[in-house]
């Protein structure tokens, strides 16, 4: 069969049953054959970067392998940031890359590939020959998958057109293996931990899966628990848990992540935005639990490296063994945790509404049961305090690069999934300028269920409020954008503008109402929004 035919008969062999990607001359004929041959789904993406952030989407929710295909030159370069993104966030996705072809070499298009990807961090595969190219992809699978992140699969034009006979290459992959923890590691923690009177367990995306243990181990030495981001709610409901911590903690739970005298990070990065720039790290014993090597062996008093649940469980055992009393730290944060009051309603601008008074009546409009998407911007300072997730595994956070305008691929990548949940796409009115209103009509095509709410104060604020905060004018922060409702509904979806309090109950009938994407239009004064902090 022709090389087009095979390469989608080998990728639904590994059982992809969905491809983001924009055509091209190199790619368009492979992407037809997984369409018509083997009866996959395609998403056609308007710029080749919201099909990055597509597969990103797609990746975290579906916990299964992204394909993200483009063609060759500045299709490439178009998904840079996406590399980047999918590299810093261990997503596995396999951008399948064409080539201009070999003999090719004056076309305007053409460029050094693995030169360009190279520096992402990404992973890079050629296909050799025609007839190595089955071969190829599944090295390229395979890495993808077991190093957990992009690895480009690069293919010159004219492959794609060469009879080649069909095999199957296995992939082998290796059985999951639960990584045990060193008995001499554990006992040294377990030693560190005994001697802490205020310990905090901070829990991360690596720890979703031992929420249990960690409670139980939380509950042997007495400690309250809190999370990063990217982790969020994994301890809704419990009475000693304090939430996020770093520059999102609320007042109450930073003086409580304050007294600490020990801190277990598990499955957690200690980045500058969790530690609050390093305060919830300093002067304080902390003991980091991993998978990662490399994450376990910087600035730490103790390191284990293994498998959250097992190591939890490791050293309730060790700290059994020494007779290691409970700090009764918990005991004392449940009783004396504050309970913040309701927020005051701040006066703001005529036409616009106060941003935390209105994200928290959204927060009980919005279904519950929802998947959340959340762009990057000004906006999440308080966004991401007030919109809940039922489960941090519905909660999709495409800033590990720090660019805005990644959330719209994001929420189509997560929808196309197909969970019986909409998706709540939480935006700026800039990152929505930047990249959303590219891909909008993408949802609307696809007939995808996802409300984006874009916090619009009518500019990119966080250099809004850097500008005014020197003195300086922000009026080039500013913009005159068009109406969002207008164009949602010109790119055939359905909007609605909240200018003020009142027209809450107007968004709750159109939420119910939806039938396909819906934008809603949340006006905020660019002088009441909370600044940017660690």
């Amino acid at each position: 069969m022709k090389l087009h035919a095979a390469l989608a008969r080998a990728l639904a062999d590994y059982d992809v049953d969905t491809m983001f990607g924009l055509i091209g001359d190199a790619n368009m004929f492979m992407v037809h054959s997984f369409v018509h041959d083997t009866g996959g789904q395609y998403v056609a993406a308007a710029h080749e970067s919201g099909a990055m952030f597509m597969g990103f989407g797609y990746a975290n929710v579906s916990r299964r392998l992204a394909v993200v295909t483009v063609t060759h030159g500045p299709a490439l370069t178009n998904t840079l940031t996406g590399l980047v993104e999918a590299v810093r966030g261990r997503v596995p996705l396999l951008l399948i890359a064409g080539d201009t072809a070999t003999g090719s070499r004056t076309n305007i298009q053409d460029i050094a590939q693995r030169d360009v990807v190279v520096p992402t961090g990404a992973g890079f595969e050629q296909a050799a020959t025609a007839q190595s190219t089955l071969a190829d992809l599944a090295v390229a699978v395979r890495r993808a998958v077991l190093e957990r992140r992009p690895v480009v699969f690069n293919i010159p034009a004219e492959f794609m057109w060469a009879e080649v006979e069909y095999r199957h290459v296995a992939l082998n992959l290796p059985d999951i293996q639960t990584p045990q923890p060193d008995p001499t590691a554990i006992r040294y923690a377990a030693a560190r931990i005994a001697t802490a009177s205020r310990p905090v367990i901070l829990a991360g995306r690596g720890a979703l899966a031992a929420r249990q243990q960690l409670l139980t181990l939380a509950e042997r030495i007495g400690a309250p628990v809190a999370t990063t981001l990217k982790a969020k709610e994994l301890f809704r409901g419990e009475p000693f848990d304090l939430g996020i911590a770093g520059g999102l903690a609320d007042p109450g739970s930073r003086e409580i992540l304050g007294e600490a005298d020990l801190v277990i990070a598990v499955g957690a990065g200690l980045n500058a935005y969790t530690t609050g720039n390093g305060s919830l790290l300093t002067g304080r014993q902390v003991v980091v639990v991993d998978t990662d090597p490399q994450a376990t062996a910087v600035g730490v008093d103790a390191s284990v490296t293994g498998d959250a649940a097992v190591v939890a469980d490791a050293l309730i055992v060790a700290l059994d063994v020494i007779g290691a009393p409970s700090s009764g730290f918990q005991a004392d944060v449940t009783k004396r945790k504050i309970t913040l009051p309701e927020p005051a309603v701040v006066t703001t601008a005529p036409g616009t509404v106060d941003a935390e008074t209105a994200l928290r009546a959204l927060d009980d409009i919005l279904p519950l049961s929802r998947i959340v998407v959340s762009d990057g911007g000004r906006f999440m300072m308080t966004s991401l305090r007030h919109i809940r997730v039922t489960d941090p595994r519905a909660f999709v956070f495409p800033e590990n690069f720090g660019s805005i305008g990644t959330g719209m691929g994001a929420a189509i990548g997560a929808a196309a999934v197909r969970r019986p949940a909409p998706v709540v796409l939480v935006c700026g009115d800039g990152g929505f300028m930047h990249g959303g209103i590219t891909e909008f009509g993408t949802a609307v095509r696809e007939g995808l269920d996802i409300i984006v709410v874009v916090c619009n104060d009518g500019g990119y604020g966080a250099e809004h409020v850097q500008l005014a905060d020197r003195g300086l004018d922000p009026a080039i922060s500013l913009f005159a954008w068009p109406d969002l409702v207008t164009v949602a509904e010109a790119l055939g979806g359905t909007g609605v503008t909240v200018r003020d309090l009142d027209d809450l109950p107007l968004v709750d009938k159109v939420i119910a109402a939806r039938s396909g994407p819906l934008l809603v239009d949340l006006r905020l004064d660019v002088w009441q929004m909370a600044p940017m902090t660690h």
